[in-house]
């Protein structure tokens, strides 16, 4: 919530010269279509047309930009994996050095651009994470109940910080 609610709004504000408020409501089917179907690719053709009518994004920007997004600006991924690391091995009792946290960020990161903008990707992308410190991959099933609705939180973070960046190069272009 704090990436999405503070940081791309302060993209948006300091960066593309939209009002805040203009954003979330140009993106708001986007960002309904990708709670709904976990699915940064899925959700492609309404970001498109959101960015397009809603938020004046050039066409040839908005064709480049958001399924270039969509395929490796998994920063929802990227934080979820972080985050889940860093929770299982705080329920195994594991410390983790400041080398093992370096570590999960540069593995999430990496993990998060080759994760596929399909649903439930991220869970087989956080054993690589896992492994990376030797975190136990049956920690994994702590989470399982949950996945669904986090999967569905993060695509919504994954598909506004495609938005953000179409938006930005927008403004840049003109």
């Amino acid at each position: 919530m704090v990436h999405q609610i503070l940081f791309n709004s302060a993209v948006i504000r300091f960066m593309t010269g939209l009002k805040v408020k203009e954003f979330w409501r140009g993106i708001l089917p986007a960002l309904l279509v990708s709670f709904s179907t976990s699915s940064s690719n899925a959700t492609l053709p309404v970001s498109i047309e959101c960015a397009e009518k809603n938020l004046k994004v050039k066409p040839e920007i908005a064709s480049f930009v958001l399924p270039l997004g969509a395929t490796v600006n998994m920063n929802g991924t990227a934080i979820y994996q972080g985050v889940t690391a860093v929770f299982i091995a705080a329920v195994y009792g594991m410390p983790l050095t400041l080398v093992d946290q370096l570590t999960i960020i540069l593995t999430a990161t990496l993990a998060a651009i080759g994760t596929a903008g399909a649903p439930q990707v991220g869970v087989i992308m956080l054993t690589l994470v896992l492994q990376s410190v030797g975190i136990p991959l049956e920690g994994i099933a702590l989470i399982l109940g949950v996945e669904r609705f986090l999967d569905m939180a993060r695509t919504v973070v994954n598909i506004t910080g495609d938005i953000s960046c179409a938006c930005y190069i927008n403004h840049q272009e003109r």
